[in-house]
């Protein structure tokens, strides 16, 4: 597609409004930037009937939103993820992937998914929202259903359980405060109403969801993307320090992210010579864009010296991922802890064996199986 034209209008869908795919770099970049491209999906919606029940606090985020709501939400969080906050909790995070990484014997058959790459950033985001161990389990179930494809029911059932839980954990919060950011957002909410309830809710399970799916999927990409170019994982075994100087290219290489969220066009808009009518829902294909060849050469191929901080793995503009310095860490640690323990790694399954899930959204395995 993006070789024909790095902007097509696509098939209606059963609404029947035709809506328009980016594939190209330049274009996604620039679409992701552009303001006329909305993400406030509760102004597209209004007037158009559904038969979904999703939970407005799934429906409703700061992801769907534009400033200045977006700007006064996302600077409520903007703190708890700079490169300082993050440094605290390296530690943690240390601690937390050699307890897990202890569960695996050598010579036996390893998870990477199941074992590390799901309960790895699961554990780091519920630690610093102050989720309770004991909802752990639960809380990934919901949030690993939301993005289930083609089980709307599915979706929109894990939809208000996640909003319901977070209720009342809310709840019990205010009744028992402590010191984790989701106490931060409490506070914030109940001193100066720069927050309603509703957004409250909301924010809390977007950070949630936000802060662990994606970097599970990163973890399996890459680590697969090393295990099938021999030399590369060798480089890295030989010399772990690199890990983070190779991150961005891993991102660009296998995006974690395939297609950004909803957006659509405010007025008519002209992107990669192809106009966009207003009112034009657009999906912006982050995976198709960091493999462009015109902004990456030889982009099919893993190249551990190229120059990849350009990549569009964690979007780009205001809605830019808010958490990236807490997903490179957990990979950078998680990987080369998985290098230096376990040297003589391999794929325990051959790679056209290996099962992806099933979602548009995000791109990751279901499980990774590995020997050392």
């Amino acid at each position: 597609m993006r070789s024909a034209c790095p902007v097509q209008r696509v098939p209606a869908g059963s609404g029947g409004r035709h809506s328009y795919v980016v594939t190209g770099y330049a274009e996604a970049k620039e679409a992701l930037a552009d303001a006329r491209l909305s993400k406030d999906t509760a102004v597209f919606f209004a007037d158009k009937g559904s038969r979904r029940r999703l939970h407005p606090a799934v429906a409703h985020h700061m992801l769907a939103t534009d400033p200045p709501e977006h700007t006064r939400l996302r600077g409520l969080v903007t703190r708890a993820f700079t490169t300082g906050a993050v440094r605290e909790l390296r530690p943690f995070i240390t601690d937390v992937t050699d307890d897990l990484l202890d569960r695996w014997n050598a010579g036996e058959p390893f998870d990477f998914v199941a074992g590390l790459a799901v309960p790895l950033p699961v554990v780091v985001i519920c630690e610093l929202l102050g989720v309770p161990e004991a909802d752990r389990s639960r809380v990934r179930r919901w949030s690993a259903e939301l993005f289930t494809a083609g089980a709307p029911d599915v979706i929109d059932a894990a939809s208000h359980s996640l909003a319901d839980y977070m209720t009342d954990l809310i709840a019990a919060k205010r009744r028992d405060p402590g010191g984790s950011l989701l106490d931060g957002l409490i506070a914030a909410r109940d001193g100066d109403d720069r927050l309603s309830e509703e957004e409250l809710v909301s924010l809390a399970v977007l950070l949630l969801v936000a802060g662990h799916e994606t970097t599970t999927n990163f973890l399996g990409n890459a680590l697969l993307a090393l295990l099938r170019s021999p030399a590369d994982l060798a480089r890295l075994r030989e010399d772990p320090d690199d890990v983070p100087a190779v991150l961005d290219e891993l991102l660009r290489f296998d995006a974690p992210v395939s297609t950004a969220t909803f957006r659509f066009t405010t007025e008519p808009v002209t992107l990669g010579g192809t106009e966009i009518p207003a009112g034009a829902p657009v999906q912006i294909a982050l995976g198709a864009a960091n493999r462009d060849p015109a902004r990456f050469p030889a982009p099919d191929r893993l190249d551990l010296d190229r120059d990849a901080a350009a990549h569009l793995g964690f979007g780009h503009g205001i809605h830019r991922c808010v958490g990236a310095p807490l997903a490179k860490a957990e990979a950078e640690i998680a990987l080369r802890a998985v290098l230096t323990r376990f040297p003589a790694i391999r794929l325990a399954t051959p790679p056209p064996q290996l099962t992806w899930r099933h979602t548009r959204l995000v791109r990751g395995l279901t499980s990774l199986p590995v020997l050392a």
